[in-house]
């Protein structure tokens, strides 16, 4: 059955707008009013895109930057009303939607990741029960409490060093990325070894001293003593920046 004429329209003008050289403006619009709903949602959609990924754009340069948005803004359907969120749909079209041309960069996804994730951890509203953490407390015999705002990153890529004119080859990055007791985003460069430690003191099922054992004992290290200083040092650091707020109180 044939769909009334006022949701032909409908889907016409829609169609015209998120790609006005692949459908023609439809009957009955003066194309100079056209030409302002395409501009207003094109260039809102693109103003929000670029307050968060400022990097992206300047590496791609406006003409592949621009093509790309416009693939964003055509094809992919965002399932979230707000305007915060247009973002995430953006990176997720990236990661699920998007076929990579020859000449964009093959590290663009994890680029993408690596600025979205500051405007993910700026909103977060994750928190943790303060009463029930130590700040003080023993960080090998006790369960160390991760910063609940917080994301242990892997990548292929340096995507820390990634700006126009800067050649690049790729390198396995570990990162770590919180929110500090000012609001304001904080990015570490880590390693293997740290970002293992993170995983399973994440769970919150180790102690300090278990996880590090842990660590031993996968790795078949040859001095336990020495992966077990290092690894309080560590942790003794992740605290003193906030990204460790100390450890589980004892049962009482």
């Amino acid at each position: 059955m044939p769909l009334p004429e006022f949701q032909q329209f409908q889907y016409a003008f829609a169609a015209h707008i998120r790609d006005p050289k692949l459908h023609p403006c439809p009957r009955g619009i003066e194309a100079r009013r056209m030409k302002i709903y395409n501009e207003l949602l094109y260039n809102n959609t693109e103003g929000f895109l670029l307050s968060c990924y400022p990097v992206l754009r300047e590496v791609l340069g406006k003409l592949k930057w621009a093509r790309l948005v416009r693939a964003f803004f055509s094809n992919h359907r965002c399932h979230t009303p707000y305007f915060r969120q247009i973002p995430d749909e953006f990176l997720q079209f990236l990661q699920t939607e998007w076929q990579r041309p020859d000449n964009y960069p093959e590290y663009l996804v994890e680029l993408a990741h690596y600025e979205w994730i500051e405007l993910m951890l700026s909103v977060s509203n994750r928190s943790v029960d303060q009463t029930a953490i130590d700040p003080h407390g023993d960080l090998l015999e006790q369960r160390p409490i991760l910063n609940p705002v917080f994301a242990n990153l892997r990548y292929h890529w340096p995507v820390q060093r990634i700006q126009p004119g800067v050649r690049i080859a790729p390198a396995e990055t570990y990162l770590l990325v919180f929110r500090d007791n000012e609001d304001q985003i904080q990015f570490t460069k880590t390693n293997a070894l740290t970002a293992q430690l993170l995983s399973l003191v994440e769970t919150g099922d180790y102690t300090g001293r278990a996880a590090l054992q842990t660590i031993v004992e996968e790795s078949g290290h040859a001095n336990p003593e020495i992966v077990i200083e290092g690894g309080l040092a560590t942790l003794q650091n992740l605290r003193l920046h906030g990204a460790i707020l100390g450890t589980s109180r004892p049962a009482q």
